[in-house]
């Protein structure tokens, strides 16, 4: 390891920030190279190009810095206020939950039933509930250019990121961000309701997620169920004829939320959708016309 005072290789400060992180991560190596590129502002290919030059002594303090944030379990994403989602950057902070990889299986399914249901002229309403980052409602606008959405959350922190996503993407007109409680602040029902919605149990997650992340975004009380609940009380009278409702689960949650959605759609048609892992991943409920 490299004395604190002493300059130090590009490599050098690697090797130190993947030994500090090895207990912590289990991408230590990752990373630590997303940390020094941000640091640098460099990508993580000219770094790699350029291992055995010196690093700054102020930029190596500040990695240090992030380095030992990160060895604490806060998230890249939060040390980087950024993450990429569906091929998009979106600005994150604590304030929001970091998008999941996972979480592109529900946009995947959303973009496959609008392009099935709705030509390119039509008018789609989409709603997006618990937006968190925008992530979802976002992505949906730029690859669904008629769609009208409606992004509703229960943070008026999380409501300021989605807002500074949807203009830094350029679909704050056509998003409309709603303070309140899951879809009670829609002004009227939707052709396609999209939720990722919180589904852990809190003392069963990671360490580092339940420190740093906001819990309201996690929290789906002592069964991870509660807010499947809540919602879908109150779906059927939010969505359209022949309308869609479409919810990220746990990976052990389909039995349970398919259930409860047959109980409160009778008579739609409902399955299950499994992410590129293989887990059980997002419950379908296509409603009849």
């Amino acid at each position: 390891m490299t004395p604190p005072n002493a300059q130090a290789t590009l490599a050098q400060a690697l090797a130190s920030a993947v030994e500090a992180l090895r207990e912590v991560s289990s991408t230590p190596r990752l990373d630590a190279e997303i940390l020094l590129a941000h640091t640098l502002g460099w990508s993580r290919a000219r770094i790699l190009a350029r291992l055995q030059e010196t690093i700054p002594d102020d930029a190596l303090q500040t990695f240090r810095a992030l380095v030992e944030r990160r060895a604490a379990r806060e998230p890249v994403a939060y040390l980087t206020g950024r993450k990429e989602f569906y091929g998009l950057e979106f600005v994150v902070d604590r304030r929001v939950l970091v998008p999941r990889p996972e979480t592109e299986t529900l946009v995947d399914a959303a973009l496959e039933w609008a392009r099935q249901h709705y030509s390119p002229h039509d008018t789609l309403l989409i709603a997006d509930i618990g937006t968190g980052s925008g992530c979802i409602a976002i992505v949906l606008a730029r690859h669904l250019p008629n769609a009208v959405v409606y992004a509703t959350d229960l943070s008026p922190d999380a409501l300021a990121v989605a807002r500074q996503n949807a203009e830094l993407h350029g679909v704050a007109e056509r998003i409309t961000l709603l303070y309140g409680d899951l879809l009670a602040p829609l002004p009227q029902p939707v052709d396609l309701a999209v939720s990722n919605p919180p589904y852990t149990i809190l003392n069963e997650i990671d360490a580092g997620v339940r420190l740093h992340e906001p819990h309201l975004a996690l929290d789906g009380g002592s069964d991870g169920l509660a807010i499947y609940r809540r919602l879908l009380a109150t779906a059927p009278q939010a969505l359209r004829p022949g309308g869609a409702l479409m919810l990220e689960i746990g990976a052990t949650q389909a039995e349970a939320v398919t259930a409860l959605a047959r109980q409160a759609f009778p008579a739609a048609a409902v399955h299950v959708l499994r992410d590129l892992s293989g887990w059980d991943r997002v419950v379908v409920v296509n409603v009849e016309r």
